[in-house]
């Protein structure tokens, strides 16, 4: 006697959990439609940006500088530095930022730092995973740029740490959120100049000892939403080699590029 072939039945518990799931979130889009991350257009998917922003969104790509991550109009060949590198190199290794700071990556940053747009952080993050995608494979801690604990108190999370807990979820590297501590409460950096930045960063922060032992020896991926003059960064670089890192790059989501910085600029982050 010949055997029937057994008839296969697909389980139909993943459609049916897909469509529960998809049924359970209309409410919450009918109330709440995703909009436009730039100009907050209604779209279909969140995080998304519309037809008119997603031009106007410039991705940092190579040829960059090895160290600064900033784009160069020519291919000048690998290990090629930036005057900027040169002249004034960094306490950190490198650097790298997903899109140029102006128009529809400005709104973002505002939107997420100033008007609690977390949902904004993931789709951020992503970004910067892909732009920094040679940090990241690199790296063996996540820390993000801490805010003090007064301007937290009045903001109620930290941008940065937002950005960071996506980055090192997405990557699988873990996450430091208290590898570095701010200890003054620092002028917000809007309208300063490069120098006074400087002044206004310099040993603000500091690694806790309990958490030394997540930085000491390990390469330090530093996450922050905006590269600016660099302040920040490099006087929380030198804080985490003062304890024992091994090496640290920087990763951000915009990036302001040589000669668009005003300091005179009311919305300069």
């Amino acid at each position: 006697m010949v055997a029937r072939p057994r008839t296969v039945v697909a389980d139909p518990m993943p459609e049916i959990k897909s469509l529960a799931l998809s049924v359970a979130a209309w409410p919450a889009r009918m109330l709440f439609p995703p909009v436009c991350a730039g100009c907050r257009r209604q779209v279909t998917q969140p995080g998304a940006l519309c037809g008119a922003c997603w031009p106007k969104l410039r991705f940092l790509e190579k040829p960059w500088c090895e160290v600064m991550g900033t784009p160069f109009s020519h291919d000048f060949g690998a290990g090629f530095l930036s005057a900027e590198a040169i002249a004034n190199p960094p306490p950190f290794n490198r650097a790298r930022a997903a899109v140029a700071y102006s128009g529809v990556a400005r709104r973002m940053v505002q939107g997420l730092k100033f008007h609690d747009r977390t949902d904004l952080a993931p789709w951020m993050a992503r970004w910067m995973l892909r732009a920094g995608s040679e940090l990241v494979a690199d790296a063996e801690v996540v820390v993000p740029v801490p805010l003090h604990w007064r301007r937290f108190y009045w903001r109620q999370f930290n941008q940065s740490a937002e950005l960071a807990r996506t980055i090192a979820s997405l990557s699988g590297v873990p996450f430091a959120p208290g590898a570095v501590r701010r200890l003054k409460p620092t002028r917000q950096q809007i309208g300063l100049g490069q120098r006074e930045r400087e002044d206004n960063v310099r040993a603000a922060f500091f690694v806790p000892s309990e958490a030394e032992v997540d930085i000491r020896g390990r390469r330090v991926l530093v996450v922050d939403d905006v590269y600016t003059t660099g302040a920040t960064v490099v006087a929380v670089t030198r804080a985490l080699r003062k304890s024992g890192a091994s090496a640290v790059d920087v990763l951000t989501f915009a990036r302001v590029l040589p000669g668009d910085f005003r300091p005179d600029e009311a919305d300069t982050i």
